[in-house]
């Protein structure tokens, strides 16, 4: 095998858990190959550079292997690797994030918690 469709290969490499969310990834502009936007039915073939966005993060990865079928995560890992850059920013970006979350608390008060806040509240009027 020497070509392959691009969403049938980021399904296989479990980027997407379906080839139909892969599909609306890259024509939501989400997966660019080579800097480039690049369309659904695209072939690609080995030695290509990736960038995969999921979530808040970019991945850049370059594809070692080609495939067309879902194995095991561990067959799907050796289809790619992930570039040094793109592992230092995302682990800067992470970093950056938990540090901006460190003082929020996302757990709701308990019941002396809204007597105090609702007492604040009605000595403010």
């Amino acid at each position: 095998m020497d070509k392959v469709r691009i969403d049938k290969w980021l399904w296989a490499a479990r980027f997407y858990k379906t080839r139909s969310i892969a599909k609306q990834a890259i024509e939501g502009g989400k997966v660019h190959a080579d800097g480039q936007r690049i369309k659904a039915s695209k072939e690609i073939t080995t030695g290509i550079t990736l960038g995969i966005r999921q979530g808040w993060d970019l991945v850049e990865v370059e594809v070692l292997a080609l495939s067309d079928q879902r194995r095991g995560a561990d067959v799907a890992r050796t289809l790619y690797r992930e570039t040094e850059a793109s592992i230092a920013r995302r682990e800067q970006a992470s970093a950056e994030r938990r540090a901006g979350n460190a003082g929020i608390r996302s757990e709701r008060p308990n019941k002396k918690q809204r007597r105090q806040i609702h007492r604040f509240l009605r000595d403010q009027d």
